[in-house]
């Protein structure tokens, strides 16, 4: 018997899926599963109906859940996996990555991987300027101006990273949902994070607008230029003893309050392909792969960065990666959900695309732009 998945082209997204396969095939020896990778970019903007009809499992980012429900895409999962299942990984969620993929009264996929944008470091440089890492904002851009010059903060700025940021910091300020709901984003919240990340920007290594989150935590890793990032998702490798030349340490992401809320929640779900010709045997290793036991040894063991909160708090788990999942737990549980509804991904990469220029721009018209977000927002949310 053999199924296919599709992931994405990370050690994060291929290496503990490969483990899973092997460590699943000794329980099930007449069970063969092979898995295909795609680059960060087509994982997050890829169309999931070109998928589905070729793989068993694919793992999704939670905007696709109202494409893959109007297109009959996916498996519920609550049809083929015991409610007592579901009801712990609910219980032992990670902040709302469950919930994430809950759409129309069925769960669509399982959060096997959890993450968030948090801040990070280069702990060794810090220490060697003597200088701390921010917890506040004003913290941040105090950082930047005390850096030499040799040393800059970035953040990536790639179109859906530049989404992300904006997203972020609009969750950050803003009293009320917006987008998700289908509510317009205020225009003050909206001026207020244009503003933050102008002032990131202004002092920001320049080529942050090119990088994405892998690219960027790469060369933090690799050479001594860029010594801290307010917001990157976080990828818990890049806190492991020899996955790079230097270690770089997670924390949550900046805050005036002390909490540190509105980060844009990222991971990966693991889903069942609705055309899959043998669920119940598909659904066993979806219940294997992200059972808390499985999660917290084998998964963590092999560059994966969890989705069950036992492995976020095992103790062996924090002390192999630096404190990651300890350090940045709060935010992860502060964090907001994206809208997913069908055809929000088209929205979000043309939004990105708009945040990107209008920094790169230098553009200042704040109120126009807000509004400009708002109605390209409802163009989109009205054909769903």
């Amino acid at each position: 018997m053999k199924f296919k998945g599709m992931t994405w082209s990370h050690a994060r997204g291929v290496d503990p899926l490969l483990v899973a396969a092997e460590d699943f095939r000794r329980i099930h020896p007449d069970v063969e599963i092979t898995w295909d990778a795609r680059s960060l970019a087509d994982f997050e903007l890829y169309p999931l109906e070109q998928l589905a009809d070729k793989y068993d499992f694919i793992m999704i980012d939670h905007p696709h859940i109202g494409t893959a429900y109007a297109q009959n895409l996916l498996l519920p999962l609550d049809v083929v996996l015991p409610t007592e299942f579901i009801r712990e990984q609910a219980e032992n969620a990670v902040g709302p990555s469950h919930a994430s993929y809950q759409w129309e009264g069925h769960q669509w996929a399982i959060a096997a991987d959890a993450a968030a944008q948090f801040s990070a470091y280069r702990d060794d440089l810090m220490n060697d300027l003597k200088l701390n890492a921010p917890v506040t904002w004003q913290e941040v851009f105090d950082l930047a101006e005390k850096l030499p010059a040799d040393r800059k903060i970035a953040i990536p700025f790639v179109p859906v990273h530049a989404y992300s940021s904006f997203f972020t910091m609009c969750s950050h300020y803003s009293k009320d949902r917006f987008w998700s709901e289908g509510k317009a984003l205020k225009e003050e919240v909206g001026i207020q994070a244009l503003k933050v990340i102008g002032t990131i920007l202004s002092y920001a290594d320049e080529r942050s607008y090119d990088m994405d989150p892998i690219t960027m935590l790469d060369v933090m890793a690799e050479d001594n230029s860029i010594i801290y990032s307010p917001l990157v998702y976080g990828y818990s490798v890049y806190s492991m003893e020899g996955y790079k030349d230097h270690i770089i340490k997670f924390n949550d992401m900046p805050s005036e309050t002390g909490r540190p809320n509105g980060s844009m929640i990222g991971g990966v779900g693991l889903a069942i392909s609705s055309r899959c010709d043998n669920p119940e045997v598909a659904a066993a290793f979806v219940m294997m792969t992200t059972s808390p036991e499985y999660q917290r040894t084998a998964f963590a063991a092999n560059n994966g960065q969890p989705g069950h909160r036992k492995a976020w708090t095992d103790k062996l788990v924090n002390i192999n990666t630096a404190n990651f999942y300890k350090d940045t737990l709060k935010t992860m549980d502060y964090g907001s959900m994206r809208p997913r509804f069908n055809g929000y991904i088209e929205f979000q990469a043309e939004a990105g695309a708009r945040i990107r220029k209008f920094m790169i721009d230098g553009r200042e018209d704040y109120s126009n732009f807000v509004a400009e977000l708002n109605d390209l927002f409802f163009k989109f949310y009205e054909r769903a």
